[in-house]
Order: structure tokens, then C-alpha cells, then sequence
């Protein structure tokens, strides 16, 4: 049997600095008698010197639209916008499943190609639970920018916040935040912000009590609520009376009572604290998801969003990246690639039983569900 050949490509997407594939993981590959093609990248956390260290190949990016169609394309966030179909076996995020904005075009390029496509965010083991996630740097990232936000909104009321800077590891983010919030801090009577956190128990929710404790926020400014806090339905009076809100509930397919709502903001009036949301989660455009006061993206660049249809007094912002843990992009991504490698170790055997298998049959499942003009 001929090797199988991953083919890792270049990203795209602005100011994606994460890998799926750490350079020790793709030692682990080629150890492992499968060949490697990488893509090179200015942007990318790891250098290509890295990869070539270990004995990759180094191809020019964008290369993978013409590699061989029994070569698996590995890459983390979604293919660029566009129409042709896609031919190959693809690991990455797409973000259609969920039938999301796009998410029927999306999906068509995939079946119309005779491709597949292997979701990251889908593959599960045998109990459902996710191999490889995110999650933690995510909610460590998203709760950082949050607390950025609420010192800029302390400090600078009714400007919109600049672009935040990425960082080279996770200290010199939880540095540059306590900087910051030194001088708001002193602005508002000297009280730290009061944070609190849905899906507190989760990978997501560790990482955003981490950051908390990591900045010096006191435990008895931490809300951290799970299942059993929430289990009655929102919306909830503590979202509106704390001064961020921090969502880590991973949105799956039933809709939840949605946690906050501009009733509920205007219900709490004078008590309304409510500076920040950050939306780690982040699927504004979902009909289940549990935050319905916005419905777009925010980015690096424009951070947050505003809410306009609540009293301006505190203003309320919503943070909705998509890609948080590209912030700190080396440590997500080592922690990433450890936690997918077992997986990618099974790729050339993928058409049994397994993570791939079922990740195949999401695929097919979804692809049921596209309508009959795709």
C-alpha cells in the first residue's frame, strides 16, 4: 500500500497565526511512515524552518488546490469564499453543520467535488466528546479581550476600541491586561470588574476562570455557573447586573431559553452593570443561539459590536471572534495538534471503524440536508 500523504495548506484568513500541526506532531507523522507536505507561511506561529528540521517538505502555499486528489488536505479554518468543487478528503473547520449563514453554498463545493469533509469540530470518540478542541485558549483569550474591553469603555466612554495586538505567549497577554486595566480600575472608584462565567465547568469555561485568577480578579468576583445554575432557563438578572458576561456554552442542535435578552437588559435598569459580552461560543447567526441581542462577527481589528438597542448607560459591546485562540496562537496550537495527532496517526486507515468513520457519516448526514438547488 502506497503511503498516505497529508498535504498541511496555508491560511488564509486574516491574522490566523494557529496550526493544527505542530512541528513535533509532524515529526510524529513522518516517524510514522506517512509523507508530509507543507505549506510555507509568513504567518503561520511555527517557521518553516521548524518543519523542514524535522524533515517535511516545503511547497509554496495555495498548492493544494492542484495536489493529487487522494492527497489529504489538513488546515484549520474554512476554505475561502468561492464555487468550484472540492475533490479531496478536507480536515479542517468549516462551520456549516450547524446551518449556518452560507452554510448550504458551503457545503455543495464538498459533495459536488466527490470530496469529504472531516469537521474538526466533529470528530468525536466513541462517547461523542470532541478528540481535539480549542476550547481552553479560547475561553482564556475571549475573557482577556473582555476584560480590555471593559477597561477601554471605563476609560474612553462611547469610542469604539482599537485592534488588539497578538502575543507571543500566554504571560505577555495576561502582562499587557493588567497593564491595562491598572489606570480604568483606579477610574472606577478602584472596583475590579465582576465577571461571570456560563459553561464555567467546560474546557472553555477553565480557560476563562484561569485568565480571571491570572489578573488578579478575586474569587468573589468570579460568577462561574454550569448546568446547575442554569438548568431553570434563562433569561437571567446576573448576566445585566455583572459588568462582563463571558458565554462558554458550546451551542449544539436544541435551543436553549436564551440567557440575556434587551427585556431582560431593560428589566435590570438601574442595576445594570453590563459593560461586556464575550460570545467564545460565537454563532450569531444560529436560531438557537442562546445570545440573541447581535448577529454578526467581530474581529482583531473591531473587537466588539455594539448592542443598540439598550440604554447607553453602560454602553454594551459584544465580543464575537471566531478564531480567540489565534492570540496566543503557540500555545493553542501545541496543545491542539497533542490532542488531534492520535487521530491523524489513524488517517491511512480511516475507512474503518473510528473517529474518521464517523466523522464521514456526519458528513453524508449533512449533506442529505442541503436543498435540491445545490
Amino acid at each position: 500500500m502506497a503511503p498516505t500523504t497529508i498535504h498541511l495548506r496555508a491560511e488564509t484568513k486574516p491574522l490566523e497565526r494557529r496550526s493544527p500541526l505542530s512541528p513535533a506532531s509532524a515529526k510524529a507523522l513522518l516517524d510514522a511512515g506517512y509523507i508530509l507536505r507543507v505549506e510555507r507561511s509568513a504567518d503561520r506561529i511555527y517557521e518553516d524552518k521548524e518543519y523542514e528540521a524535522v524533515g517535511a517538505e516545503m511547497v509554496p502555499a495555495g498548492t493544494w488546490v492542484n495536489a493529487p486528489t487522494d492527497h489529504i488536505i489538513l488546515g484549520l479554518k474554512e476554505i475561502s469564499d468561492g464555487d468550484s468543487p472540492l475533490p479531496h478528503p478536507y480536515i479542517h473547520f468549516q462551520h456549516c453543520y450547524k446551518k449556518q449563514d452560507g452554510w448550504a453554498d458551503a457545503l455543495s463545493r464538498y459533495a459536488r467535488g466527490n470530496g469529504v469533509l472531516y469537521d474538526l469540530e466533529f470528530l468525536v470518540d466513541p462517547s461523542g466528546r470532541r478528540v481535539a478542541a480549542f476550547g481552553y485558549w479560547a475561553g482564556y483569550s475571549g475573557t482577556a479581550i473582555a476584560m480590555l474591553s471593559w477597561a477601554h469603555q471605563v476609560l474612553h466612554p462611547g469610542t469604539p476600541q482599537g485592534s488588539v495586538p497578538v502575543f507571543d505567549s500566554a504571560p505577555k497577554l495576561v502582562e499587557y491586561v493588567k497593564a491595562a486595566l491598572a489606570p480604568a480600575v483606579a477610574a472606577n472608584n478602584g472596583e475590579l470588574p465582576r465577571a461571570i462565567v456560563i459553561g464555567a465547568l467546560g474546557r472553555c469555561g477553565n480557560g476563562a476562570r484561569d485568565l480571571c485568577q491570572a489578573i488578579g480578579l478575586p474569587k468573589d468576583h468570579i460568577l462561574a455557573w454550569d448546568l446547575a445554575e442554569t438548568k431553570k432557563g434563562g433569561p437571567f438578572k446576573e448576566i445585566a447586573t455583572s459588568d462582563i458576561f463571558v458565554n462558554c456554552v458550546y451551542l449544539g442542535a436544541l435551543r436553549i431559553p436564551p440567557f440575556v435578552t434587551f427585556e431582560s437588559l431593560a428589566e435590570a435598569g438601574d442595576e445594570r452593570r453590563l459593560r461586556v459580552i464575550c460570545d467564545v461560543s460565537c454563532d450569531p447567526n444560529s436560531e438557537n443561539n442562546p445570545i440573541p441581542v447581535y448577529s454578526t462577527y467581530s474581529s482583531f481589528i473591531h473587537p466588539t459590536v455594539p448592542v443598540k438597542q439598550t440604554v447607553e448607560n453602560p454602553e454594551l459591546r459584544v465580543i464575537a471572534i471566531d478564531h480567540l485562540p489565534t492570540l496566543v496562537a503557540r500555545e493553542s496550537s501545541d496543545e491542539f495538534s497533542s490532542l488531534l495527532l492520535p487521530s491523524l496517526l489513524t488517517l491511512k486507515d480511516r475507512d474503518t471503524e473510528g473517529v474518521w468513520t464517523r466523522a464521514q457519516q456526519t458528513f453524508k448526514d449533512r449533506v442529505k440536508e442541503l436543498p435540491a438547488s445545490n
